[in-house]
């Protein structure tokens, strides 16, 4: 492969929006690149199961993330190893640059770089993720039922993921480090009505720990009184935030107070021919399923975007006859 060589799209992610992607601007015969710099399928490598893609009532997550890629690849997607630094837009064309200074060149771009959950740093919180520890209640609450679960954090998304866990849990404790929840009235209106939530005010968790079977209990730390105690529980989700991967978003585009990217129904930004699609794209859930239909969105607008302006270099004229037309 030419490092000066011109791709119809460069796509940098392969999580499912990014593979996905990949899929269906093979199928529109686009000459495409993927670049990812870890494993492809992107943070579904590390979910212990899947329970919520269509199709599969139940699916290991690294096993779901090589369907992805075994099937992009079936189309003959091009699958780069490696880590871009910087994404440079341009009038004739985007670039894409390597750290080691390598670039390569492209009609159009798909970012798919996605984002992480913000994480407290206590001991058990890695090395149990997926094991007990969860990010996603939508995602994993199902494995929860009729179970005790510890929530932390104390905004919007806490109280939200806390409601939807009473429906499955037999016990849901927040956990918040305030004396108040920073969650909107309403949402605190119907956390208080819930029978089976309890908040633990002024309590931060200090470890996660387990025994063979998963978690079975985080350690709390009293904020104003410096007392500790150990709380029973077989999960813990949290939810203290979540930061896009937005380090190679080109300046001047558009986003919101969050870091996330807003973008049109065709998932593309401000910068024709630059599309931002997954959990970096601006939307109200995150969800496999959601990244997955972006990267079909982006990849077709793609595609009549690169043959849109394929038809117009075709039809301009060459400088000599130009002058003679006039």
């Amino acid at each position: 492969m030419s490092e000066s060589e011109m791709y119809d799209l460069i796509i940098v992610g392969g999580g499912p929006g990014g593979l996905s992607a990949g899929i269906y601007a093979m199928r529109a015969a686009l000459k495409t690149i993927l670049i990812e710099m870890g494993a492809p399928g992107g943070q579904v490598n590390n979910s212990d199961s899947v329970e919520n893609w269509p199709g599969d009532e139940h699916i290991g997550g690294a096993e779901l993330a090589m369907k992805f890629s075994l099937h992009a690849q079936s189309y003959g997607l091009e699958i780069r190893s490696d880590e871009v630094v910087e994404l440079e837009p341009g009038l004739d064309f985007h670039t894409v640059k390597f750290h080691d200074g390598s670039v390569l060149r492209s009609h159009a771009i798909i970012l798919a770089t996605g984002g992480n959950p913000r994480k407290i740093g206590i001991p058990g919180e890695e090395d149990l993720y997926g094991k007990g520890v969860s990010y996603c209640a939508v995602c994993d609450g199902f494995f929860f039922r009729d179970k005790t679960v510890a929530v932390i954090g104390g905004g919007d998304t806490a109280a939200e993921e806390s409601l939807y866990l009473a429906k499955l849990a037999k016990q849901v404790y927040i956990v918040h480090r305030r004396d108040a929840l920073r969650a909107g009235a309403l949402l605190q209106q119907r956390v208080k009505a819930e029978c089976n939530i309890e908040v633990l005010w002024n309590t931060v968790p200090t470890a996660i720990k387990a025994d063979d079977s998963g978690v079975r209990a985080v350690d709390l730390k009293d904020t104003q009184t410096g007392a500790q105690r150990e709380l029973a529980t077989d999960g813990v989700f949290i939810f203290i935030g979540f930061d896009p991967n937005n380090k190679l978003v080109p300046a001047g585009t558009n986003m919101n107070a969050d870091g996330y990217v807003v973008t049109d129904g065709k998932c593309e930004t401000n910068f024709p021919g630059i599309y931002v699609i997954g959990d970096l794209r601006e939307k109200y859930a995150r969800q496999i399923v959601l990244s997955a239909a972006d990267g079909c969105t982006a990849a077709l607008a793609a595609a009549h975007y690169v043959e849109t302006r394929k038809a117009s270099e075709t039809c301009e004229l060459p400088s000599e006859l130009e002058d003679v037309a006039s």
